[in-house]
């Protein structure tokens, strides 16, 4: 992490974070539902008091001229999820930015930014996890993947 949490003000409600899935970290078998989804790991921060779960903000990359559904995929980073900023901190949650830049071994993102809790704590509460797997619309869809 390079930047202390806040909450950005210029992300305005209405903008849209989109968190990237992987496949192998982030999707589990679903035995009830004979089905795979996205698990409650996907919408948790990195541990550490600090930490975030690292999102890209969307309207910097189209700023840039990116096609933003072609910036967030990777072969690491094939599905991933939009989640709207305003229902984001009704959670009790900071959105802000945290661009990666020259960092050894990382590729460059200008477009990073970071979810915080409000309070200093490992991870985030189940009563926020589960808020934002609700909260979350396929942004580049996994096939056979449940979002929820």
């Amino acid at each position: 992490m390079s930047v202390d949490p806040y909450d950005e003000k210029k992300i305005k409600a209405e903008e849209i974070i989109v968190r990237r899935i992987n496949r192998d970290q982030h999707v589990v078998w679903d035995e009830n539902r004979q089905k795979h989804r996205i698990a409650s790991k996907a919408y948790n921060k990195s541990s550490g008091l600090k930490e975030s779960m690292s999102v890209d903000i969307e309207s910097l990359i189209v700023a840039a001229g990116e096609d933003p559904h072609a910036y967030v995929t990777t072969p690491v980073f094939t599905g991933s999820v939009a989640l709207p900023a305003g229902e984001v901190r009704a959670l009790d949650l900071w959105i802000g930015y945290d661009p990666i830049v020259d960092v050894p071994d990382v590729q460059d993102n200008p477009y990073h930014g970071g979810v915080w809790s409000k309070t200093e704590k490992n991870s985030f509460s189940e009563r926020q996890k589960s808020g934002l797997a609700k909260l979350a619309r396929w942004y580049v869809e996994l096939p056979d993947v449940d979002i929820a």
